[in-house]
């Protein structure tokens, strides 16, 4: 199997390596008037101080409606996503019209992102499998389909600045990298080991590279574009897992 099949970050075709009181004033009476006028004194007008508390209390609890909104916002949209994601086996099936609504909702969700610093948060480490993409090395939408990968997997560890690409049945194919951040939510991706069928090693050429930009991220769910323009969707599937160094 050719290596171009290996998910995300392709180590294969190194053309293709996509990897926010009011006061009411009565005045004391004149010295000409009558000694048995009552004197008045400044009083509060209470409606108006309940009104000013409303305010203010309603300036305290913005945020945290904001918070609770912006949340709420997220979860609907990740649930659009999944389900016009779910009869697309990955995206091989998808057509032109599907990978742009599909762009489209990612979109949205990007616009939300919880975590703006992806690359700071432990939130990115651990084991991740690719549940959709458009790019056609990864789907191998050319071969048969008992010859492609029946999963595909990316780990990435922050702290190491390390990345692996994995994938299942029928040839098991790896590929680890070292990362070199751009920005905070960016990458740069240099190949440096494939593993043909797992355990052999073969050194990787020198222009294996690319970059891979993390637009959003939560504890369940990771969307990424690369250099070439390729969405790439992910759902959490083991937070422990350590890539070798």
């Amino acid at each position: 199997m050719a290596l171009s099949s290996l998910p995300l970050l392709s180590p294969l075709n190194t053309t293709d390596t996509d990897f926010h009181p009011k006061l009411l004033h009565f005045n004391l009476p004149s010295s000409s008037s009558s000694s048995h006028f009552p004197v008045r004194f400044p009083i509060y007008h209470t409606s108006h101080s309940l009104a000013i508390s409303e305010k203010w209390r309603a300036k305290v609890s913005f945020f945290p409606a904001f918070l609770n909104n912006k949340r709420k916002d997220a979860s609907t949209i990740k649930q659009e996503l999944l389900d016009a994601i779910a009869p697309l086996d990955r995206g091989a099936d998808a057509t032109l019209e599907d990978q742009q609504t599909i762009d489209q909702i990612a979109r949205k969700l990007e616009a939300v992102n919880p975590t703006k610093n992806p690359l700071k948060s432990n939130l990115l480490d651990g084991k991740w499998e690719l549940i959709y993409t458009t790019s056609q090395s990864i789907l191998q939408t050319k071969r048969p389909k008992l010859l492609r990968s029946v999963t595909n997997y990316q780990a990435i560890n922050a702290d190491t600045l390390r990345a692996q690409n994995m994938e299942s049945w029928p040839f098991f194919n790896q590929v680890t990298a070292d990362l070199t951040p751009v920005n905070t939510r960016k990458v740069a991706v240099k190949f440096d080991t494939f593993k043909i069928a797992g355990f052999i090693p073969v050194k990787a050429p020198e222009t294996a590279r690319g970059s891979l930009e993390i637009t959003y991220l939560d504890e369940e769910l990771r969307v990424s574009r690369g250099d070439k323009g390729n969405l790439f969707i992910l759902k959490m599937v083991d937070p422990t897992y350590r890539v070798p160094v």
